[in-house]
């Protein structure tokens, strides 16, 4: 069973992309283009059927008593990475050819009776890639990680207070290539390692005249990766036995309030690197994320805009003692590690989006997401500094059909 539902999911990743790239860390800033058109802002504002991972308790806010919605993003994101010293790239500075993938976005949600609601989806959630192929200076540096979700929301709301569950099926693969001749070795990659694991996001709102709030709460999710990251940081002459890579919990609070028309939405939520499986060998921080959104909405269209920020995860972890600093090559190779091939680097996006109206029963999303540009520097092995530029643009469409 659990081969099958890894062939359905892999089947599904071959008709986009080979990888997600992601913004806050590994994971998307919001999913589904009404919450990316107001910075992903979706806790405390409810997004109909798009709402289920957000929270899911605000699945409630379907405006018919069925409503699909079907889409993507086209993420595009920009990183450029050089290194001086023994151990870089001679201050060349490349641009990762990983700069294209499509994000899938599929939701539905029902209206059972005037308590109950349930829905279903699949939705790319996040990973990170980069592309040094065509670069003998970049070590070939190639990786690839995904996850993608699949979940069915249940909610139930009384008298404008509403709680939501959406049990989570999550599909998790990760791929890890380079060539370490320069540093005495030979060409490093296992192969793909996927897994599929269940999690759960629980979520609850109460909507007040004009004033909605809302709470989430997202489990982590652990998976297998077998030997891909054991190989690969073995190779680099540090001992390392995790065989394990966890999506991070996340807690999470949000408000909006609503007038003619206009609504402002503000959310708060931490993202736990620190507890998540390879993440914290890696040194990944905590993050505080949060997004600001405002739409202007008639019965023929809708404006949004948003802003969001988080302190990048990925931070310089010199002198923390590491266990991927105590090899071979001492100090820094976590920060080589994350700096050419784990970049997450990103910080602030301000997004713009709209929705326009064909009928009462069926209207199309649009929104455009733009990371602004990143740079990072940070010591990696023997002497070398190095350096990496982020930024990304993402483009996300939607059909939807009410009845």
């Amino acid at each position: 069973m659990n081969k099958t539902i890894r062939l359905a999911f892999a089947a599904v990743v071959a008709l986009g992309a080979t990888s997600a790239f992601a913004t806050n860390g590994s994971t998307m800033i919001g999913v589904g283009a009404k919450a990316l058109g107001m910075g992903g802002a979706g806790i405390g504002v409810g997004h109909g059927a798009e709402s289920a991972l957000a929270n899911p308790a605000n699945i409630t806010t379907i405006k018919k008593d069925n409503e699909f919605s079907i889409g993507g993003t086209l993420f595009m994101p920009q990183i450029k990475y050089k290194a001086d010293g023994m151990a870089g790239t001679g201050g060349v500075q490349e641009k990762s050819d990983a700069d294209f993938f499509v994000v899938p976005s599929v939701s539905m949600a029902s209206k059972l009776d005037d308590n109950w609601y349930i829905g279903v989806g699949m939705w790319g959630t996040g990973g990170l890639g980069v592309d040094y192929r065509d670069y003998d200076t970049h070590m070939n540096m190639r990786t690839a990680l995904q996850n993608m979700q699949f979940g069915v929301p249940i909610a139930y709301t009384t008298d404008g207070f509403s709680i939501g569950v959406t049990p989570i099926i999550q599909y998790t693969s990760l791929d890890i290539n380079y060539d370490s001749t320069g540093m005495g070795g030979g060409q490093v990659g296992s192969g793909v390692a996927d897994d599929v694991r269940i999690g759960y996001n629980l979520g609850v709102a109460y909507k007040m005249d004009e004033l909605s709030v809302g709470a989430v709460y997202k489990s982590k999710i652990k998976a297998d990766i077998q030997d891909v990251l054991v190989n690969a940081i073995g190779a680099m002459g540090a001992a390392y036995n995790n065989t394990k890579i966890s999506s991070p919990a996340e807690l999470g609070f949000g408000a909006s309030y609503s007038i003619d028309g206009h609504t402002i939405a503000l959310d708060y939520k931490r993202i736990y690197w620190e507890d998540a499986e390879t993440y914290k060998d890696f040194g990944w921080r905590d993050q505080n994320v949060f997004a600001l959104g405002y739409e202007y909405a008639d019965e023929s269209w809708a404006l949004r805009v948003g802003y969001e920020y988080a302190k990048s995860a990925v931070r310089d972890n010199s002198g923390k003692n590491l266990a991927l600093d105590n090899g071979m090559f001492g100090p820094g190779l976590t920060n080589m590690f994350n700096a050419l091939g784990f970049p997450g680097t990103q910080e602030s996006h301000i997004t713009v989006g709209g929705t326009y109206n064909f009928t009462d029963m069926v209207s199309v999303d649009l929104a455009v997401v733009q990371g602004l540009s990143k740079k990072k520097t940070m010591p990696i092995l023997m002497g070398s500094e190095a350096e990496v530029k982020h930024s990304e643009t993402g483009v996300s469409i939607q059909l939807n059909y009410a009845f």
